[in-house]
């Protein structure tokens, strides 16, 4: 049985407990999920984590002792208790393809199910797309920013264990070409990379020492960590020990500190100076896309991204929500609801989410109908991925890669740069069914 099901807030448990009091929990329930606003500045954001719901998914189950501590603690009652055990999702999920972007008000995916089983999901649902997505949004503005040189993710030092293995994934859909989390490689076949710590030379006698036994250990090809106490002689050193090995350079060097700008266009004169033109520059220390997209004309040759993709300020959450949009009736007749509540309202009825394109085949607007009808020519946006609580068959994680490479470059070029800006699109309803949208 999976731990999933306590993954939850315990309003979710409650409100099934009275739902199953008053009637409602049985119910045909359609709820989804939607951002109201991007992060200030941002003009997309980008779909992921579904993989990781649908697995969670599966495990959302019950067992015995479980519910005898729900029960003990007071959260369930007897009949609630009767109601979860053996149970399992038998509803329909819809949702956008990972990797695919979003905007203000897209509905990235859609539950219909008995309102009691679905509100259960709630946390779940949240909990792991608000996360990956906000790590897959940010890691795809740094992409952008570099410009085809390869980026590494590194931040597993700066997340808990599980959202270290999340943002590897995220990122590597987004365009990343490697991680430093193995257990994320392993999990998923992602490249994994390494470069040296700190720690490692000041555990030897000289720097000398420790580029020697990392060169021994690990061949001519791989990348010296150059500024634990002088870049310029790190560089140098690092130079004279390759050509104790016969190389002009060793593979790579990275810098982790300094002024940036200003240290890597002294590190590639000094490399080229001494010969080791084929030397490849890595940097690191707390990149974001800004600082990514502020060395654009540098001479580095790639970027390892870690406190500022995984949990700190670039990667803010996208603010997803999860909202009862229509419910039956005592007839059986589904019909809209929708909050009134001031800044938090919302929008009523199930929706159908389409893209349209112009002439030169970039994005030109996205809408939503309520009657299910996609127009001609556009792109549904939406697919059915859970079917009586069966899975459908998915993508695999490098084809769900390929997907967000193609997807955002439908985005105008304006609206691919880090520079703030708004939304490229906020999505609303077609103009036939605005009155029907505002109910």
């Amino acid at each position: 049985m999976g731990e999933t099901v306590l993954m939850t807030d315990q309003y979710e448990y409650t409100a099934l407990r009275a739902a199953l009091g008053s009637g409602v929990a049985g119910r045909r329930a359609v709820f989804e999920v939607f951002a109201r606003t991007l992060p200030a500045g941002r003009r997309y954001g980008v779909f992921a984590g579904l993989g990781r719901l649908l697995e969670a998914l599966g495990n959302f189950n019950f067992a015995g002792p479980q519910l005898v501590a729900l029960r003990d603690r007071g959260v369930l009652d007897a009949t609630t208790v009767e109601y979860l055990r053996g149970w399992r999702f038998t509803g329909d999920i819809y949702a956008y393809r990972e990797g695919e972007l979003f905007f203000p008000n897209s509905p990235v995916l859609r539950v219909e199910a008995p309102f009691g089983d679905a509100c259960l999901l709630e946390t779940l649902m949240l909990s792991i797309l608000n996360y990956d997505s906000a790590v897959c949004s940010a890691a795809a503005r740094m992409v952008q920013a570099a410009g085809g040189r390869p980026l590494a993710e590194m931040g597993s030092r700066r997340a808990n264990e599980h959202a270290a293995l999340a943002a590897a994934r995220a990122a590597y859909i987004a365009g990343f070409g490697a991680t430093s989390n193995l257990a994320a490689g392993l999990r998923w076949d992602i490249p994994t990379m390494g470069t040296a710590m700190h720690a490692f030379t000041l555990a030897h006698d000289s720097e000398l020492e420790a580029f020697r036994a990392q060169i021994r250990a690990l061949g001519i090809g791989t990348t010296l960590l150059v500024d634990t106490f002088d870049i310029e002689q790190g560089i140098r050193n690092a130079v004279a020990v390759a050509h104790e090995s016969g190389a002009a350079g060793p593979g790579a060097i990275r810098i982790d500190s300094g002024i940036l700008r200003d240290e890597i266009t002294r590190a590639r004169a000094l490399l080229d100076e001494l010969g080791a033109t084929g030397t490849l520059i890595a940097v690191t220390s707390d990149l974001d896309e800004y600082a990514i997209d502020e060395l654009a004309g540098d001479p580095v040759d790639s970027f390892g991204v870690g406190t500022r993709l995984i949990g700190g300020s670039g990667a803010p959450t996208v603010g997803f929500v999860y909202k009862l949009v229509a419910i039956a009736g005592v007839d059986g007749r589904m019909r809209p609801v929708a909050k009134r509540s001031a800044s938090k309202a919302t929008v009523g009825g199930a929706k159908t989410p389409y893209r349209l394109y112009n002439s030169t085949s970039s994005a030109a607007a996205e809408l939503y109908s309520l009657d299910r009808r996609v127009p001609p020519g556009a792109r549904p946006l939406q697919h059915q991925i859970v079917t009586s609580g069966l899975v459908q068959p998915q993508p695999t994680l490098r084809q769900t890669r390929d997907f967000h490479a193609q997807v955002i470059h439908e985005l105008q070029p304006g609206a691919l740069t880090v520079q703030a800006g708004e939304p490229a699109f906020v999505v609303r309803a077609d103009n036939s069914y605005q009155e029907m949208a505002t109910i």
